[in-house]
């Protein structure tokens, strides 16, 4: 299986759904892409019953992306959201989920408390405290190929001039790629795919500030990753509401309307497990 550093010279683009728990993480492999996005959103939500907003440390994501990274083989990029701390948390973060399994990770530059790039109210560092942090996580990756890629929310909090300059300095820091979040329209992220040569991130985040594009509009604008990383979550949750709404009326009209109990099953791998059980009993 290809590493996350060689689908990004590969794939045009590279896609990646954004996976919630262990289970996505499975279905995403099953349905055949060839690398995962992990988010703090989703992850914040479905894990922990809270918005992204800051509320949650890095301990509490890396329990998270511990029990998605063990079930799945497909290259992951994780959210590391700001670092947790200075340029030594970093380093600390980059270590500890190099050791979990994540090939690909993202640091953004916000002020704590941190939240979603798509809602309001956020604040950012200054840009050497930012750059210190790209140095630190690039410098001191335990592998070589690990994928580091520079966030910036100054699109939002001061204009597209800024966070354009903003990625200038990030990969003169040493970002192996850039994720400017929140552009507002389709010339705006044109604007993104000129001013760069390098892995451009594109953040297709359902009901956020960007427009939804199909993967082949993204790389026609200059976009080499792109990860759709709250659409599992959206539907699933409209379908627990709607199976709960179904259940509560006592009308059953959604009963069978799922995958089949055999299907789960294979879904979570129960022919393995049965096959093991019958070869040594």
């Amino acid at each position: 299986m290809n590493t996350f550093r060689q689908l990004v010279r590969s794939e045009r683009p590279l896609v990646m759904p954004g996976a919630h728990d262990a289970l996505s993480a499975l279905l995403i492999e099953q349905a055949g892409f060839k690398a995962v996005f992990m988010g703090g959103f989703p992850i914040a939500g479905v894990r922990y019953g809270v918005p992204d907003i800051g509320l949650l440390g890095a301990r509490e994501f890396a329990d998270a992306y511990r029990d998605m990274l063990a079930v799945t083989r497909l290259p992951a990029l994780v959210d590391a959201d700001n670092g947790y701390g200075d340029h030594k948390n970093v380093v600390h973060v980059v270590h500890n989920l190099e050791r979990l399994g994540a090939q690909a990770l993202f640091f953004e530059d916000q002020v704590s408390p941190k939240r979603c790039g798509h809602i309001a109210g956020k604040a950012l560092v200054a840009t050497e405290a930012m750059c210190a942090k790209i140095r630190a996580a690039t410098g001191e990756r335990s592998n070589p190929d690990t994928f580091i890629i520079a966030r910036t929310d100054a699109r939002e909090v001061a204009g597209m001039d800024e966070a354009l300059r903003r990625g200038e300095a990030y990969l003169r820091a040493g970002a192996d790629g850039l994720f400017i979040e929140a552009p507002c329209d389709v010339e705006e992220m044109r604007t993104i795919g000129r001013a760069f040569d390098v892995p451009l991130l594109a953040n297709m985040l359902e009901g956020g500030r960007t427009p939804i594009l199909r993967p082949a509009e993204l790389e026609a604008l200059g976009f080499r990753l792109v990860i759709y990383g709250i659409s599992l979550l959206m539907r699933i949750t409209r379908t627990m509401q709607e199976a709960l709404a179904d259940l509560r009326s006592g009308e059953l009209k959604q009963v069978g309307s799922g995958v089949s109990f055999e299907e789960y099953k294979a879904v979570v791998g129960m022919p393995h497990w049965a096959a093991i059980e019958d070869r040594y009993r």
